[in-house]
């Protein structure tokens, strides 16, 4: 029987017996793929699910793929899905996520394998050799303590032709079988390998560690390269020659046309970007000019974005966003001139990327460190000793001297690289957690300058689950309307209409219901914010992180450049449901995948009730609490949609407001309520689990003493 979308096989890494297994992908087809299968995979194999740090042998780390892996599918066809224990969140590390782009899925992909499960540990530095379905454990100790970029050149090397070589990549499978080698062409390709690495940091398990794959596609929160570091794997390189069925080629190939044609930026008379999704020109890099107007698009497998650029001055190729903006604020002490400020910056990007760190954690955490030192706690002699050259603070050569410190556990790295807030308590600043000076809200994790004191359903879906969300869905308001605000460009949705666009997409749990957008100070621990998070966090976990459509176009709520100004998402000719069922066969509606979405934010809430979760730690850090959001990250102000006492909509500035804790754990009994979990505890019920045939998830939780009291 063939699987449209799938490859049909896992693979099965035993690192501590250097043995290689096969699992069918046929089992595990009711989760999709992504993180769904991920967290599956994760509960069948991983035999002690009460693990606290990632960096233990029992960790299972999972990298997983969905059926648009390899397609054309937009925004979805180069995603890849990272689960498994983390590393420095706190008071523990839970079972977490983190995700990718590039070329990796799809290689993957036509290797002929939907995920790898890494397990164990291997007694010396290995890397992973994938070349079609020939798998080879290989010694790494030449590799070790490389940088991520020289370790995948280094890995060409061995695979391929030396570089520069003017001949196509050496034969892929010497010595396999006729029918092997038929299936594979002989072998041969002329695709560049995809190679996924760690660097310095992962390699000495901080946990700040990243996996990184071509320039800059990380994998950055959670800690993964921690975990890679802990079971000795530097690298997995795949090569892959095969392709993907599909079940219909011909309604795949409609729906791309129509999101080029219907849903995307006129290229040639571009609105500010924001008002639409796909299609304009490449927008790589964040606060920080081009170095150079020569440049291209960049895109990850299949993607008609281009989101990233490729520059002629051969540094900050691939790097946007979190990458970008880390030393962005120093830089700007010293730097002379613009152009002096993009060249430090995107080399300094570049830093972050060889050494496999993850720079968001970084570029939150540098203000505090900056705070220290010129508070005098920090420094030569100081009660946090440091012998940083501090002095030079903006430059270049600092940045690469501290990012060297973090990486290999020098300096102030030696008590940084098990978590930020482990550190701030190591040197007596626990104050700082409480005020904001260290702005990590929720479980150890930075903010991602979008606070839960403004923006609801990010903060509170960040805290009811494992991580900083980042998952790009309903920000997209405060972008555009604040860049609209700041730059005085005409509105193109007054509050009223881009309400009532939005909550027409939000089936099945908002749909039409236009106050769970109200963002107002009146509304903020309401049941229509508890179905909105619902809907925020069901619909992620499904189409997002599952089916692995990309943060930066999916969902697309509305498009001023369509009748209605309706967006893709859900809609009948290019909605999320039409790429699935083209490539799969499926009859899944938008609903459905949302149901699907609720079966695996249960799976997932399942194993944080193993490893300790209780609802009395399910809370912000103090100062969410204490003190007013009086700073944004981006704009003086943050204007959303809420209703005034007239009901009348408008855009309000929600500046200057902070969280009522126990108004927020009212809300929280709400929306256990409305998951069907224990409001005591915070713990699954066996009734709901039976309810989406998952009794044996409920028996292993009643067998642990931890199953949810029925009312």
């Amino acid at each position: 029987m063939t699987l449209h979308g799938y490859a049909g096989k896992i693979l099965v890494l035993d690192l501590t017996n250097r043995k290689v297994s096969t699992l069918d992908t046929a089992k595990y087809r009711r989760w999709g793929g992504g993180h769904g299968l991920g967290s599956a995979l994760f509960w069948d194999l991983c035999r002690d699910k009460t693990i606290k740090d990632g960096r233990d042998p029992a960790n299972v780390c999972i990298v997983t793929t969905s059926p648009f892996c390899g397609t054309i599918t937009p925004a979805g066809g180069g995603r890849c899905e990272v689960v498994g224990i983390g590393v420095g969140q706190d008071p523990f590390s839970w079972y977490t996520r983190s995700g990718f782009g590039g070329r990796f899925s799809t290689m993957l992909k036509y290797a002929g394998w939907d995920a790898v499960v890494i397990t164990g540990r291997a007694d010396r530095p290995v890397w992973v050799d994938i070349r079609n379905r020939k798998v080879e454990i290989r010694d790494a100790s030449g590799l070790w303590g490389k940088d991520t970029w020289t370790t995948q050149l280094e890995i060409w090397d061995l695979v391929g032709v030396g570089r520069g070589a003017k001949r196509r990549w050496k034969d892929l499978n010497a010595n396999v079988d006729e029918a092997m080698a038929a299936e594979t062409d002989q072998g041969r390709t002329t695709q560049k390998p995809a190679v996924l690495a760690i660097g310095p940091a992962g390699e000495n398990l901080t946990s700040a560690g990243c996996l990184m794959h071509d320039a800059g596609n990380g994998a950055g929160q959670g800690g993964f390269g921690a975990v890679w570091g802990s079971k000795n794997l530097k690298a997995i390189c795949v090569i892959g020659t095969g392709s993907i069925p599909v079940a219909d080629p011909t309604a795949l190939l409609k729906a791309r046309f129509v999101m080029k044609q219907k849903y995307a930026t006129d290229v040639d008379a571009p609105d500010f970007w924001g008002w639409t999704k796909i299609g304009g020109p490449p927008k790589p890099l964040f606060m920080t000019a081009s170095p150079t107007i020569d440049r291209r698009p960049q895109s990850c497998q299949g993607c008609m974005a281009g989101c990233r650029a490729r520059f002629a001055v051969g540094y900050g190729n691939e790097s946007t966003c979190q990458e970008t903006a880390w030393y962005i604020s120093a830089i700007r002490r010293v730097a002379k001139s613009a152009q002096e400020v993009s060249e430090i910056n995107m080399k300094a990007a570049d830093i972050v990327q060889k050494y496999g760190y993850n720079s968001f954690l970084f570029q939150t955490g540098l203000h505090w460190l900056e705070h220290l030192h010129e508070t005098g706690e920090m420094g030569p002699g100081k009660r946090i000793p440091s012998n940083l050259p501090w002095e030079k603070y903006g430059t270049l050569e600092f940045a690469e001297k501290l990012i060297h410190a973090l990486s290999h556990r020098e300096d102030i790295g030696k008590d940084l690289a098990d978590g930020w807030v482990q550190a701030a308590r190591k040197w007596g600043r626990g104050k700082d957690l409480e005020d904001g000076h260290l702005q990590f809200s929720y479980w150890g994790m930075a903010e991602h300058g979008y606070d839960p004191r403004a923006e609801l359903e990010w903060g509170y879906g960040s805290i009811l689950g494992d991580r900083d969300c980042n998952e790009h869905c309903f920000n997209v308001i405060f972008t555009n309307v604040n860049a609209a605000f700041a730059y005085a460009i005409p509105m193109r949705l007054e509050a009223k209409e881009l309400v009532e666009v939005i909550a027409a997409k939000l089936s099945p749990y908002a749909k039409g219901r236009p106050e769970v957008l109200d963002f107002g100070d009146g509304n903020m621990y309401s049941e229509a914010v508890a179905q909105l998070v619902r809907w925020h966090r069901h619909y992620t976990r499904f189409w997002k992180q599952s089916a692995l459509l990309c943060d930066l176009k999916w969902p697309d709520f509305y498009n001023t450049s369509v009748p209605g100004n309706e967006g893709a998402t859900a809609s009948a000719d290019a909605g999320e449901q039409v790429f699935w069922n083209a490539v799969t066969g499926d009859r899944l509606s938008f609903e459905d995948g949302i149901e699907l979405g609720r079966r695996i934010w249960n799976l997932d809430n399942a194993i944080w009730t193993l490893q300790g979760r209780h609802r009395d730690l399910v809370h912000f850090a103090p100062y969410v609490y204490q003190t007013k959001y009086e700073k944004g990250e981006l704009f003086p102000f943050y204007m959303w949609p809420c209703r005034d006492e007239k009901g009348e909509w408008a855009y309000t500035d929600v500046m200057g407001r902070k969280l009522d804790k126990e108004k927020f754990e009212g809300w929280k009994t709400l929306y256990y309520g409305l998951e069907g979990w224990d409001p005591k505890t915070g713990w699954p019920k066996r009734s709901t689990l039976e309810k989406m045939d998952m009794a044996f998830v409920a028996d292993e939780l009643a067998k642990a003493g931890r199953i949810g009291a029925e009312a």
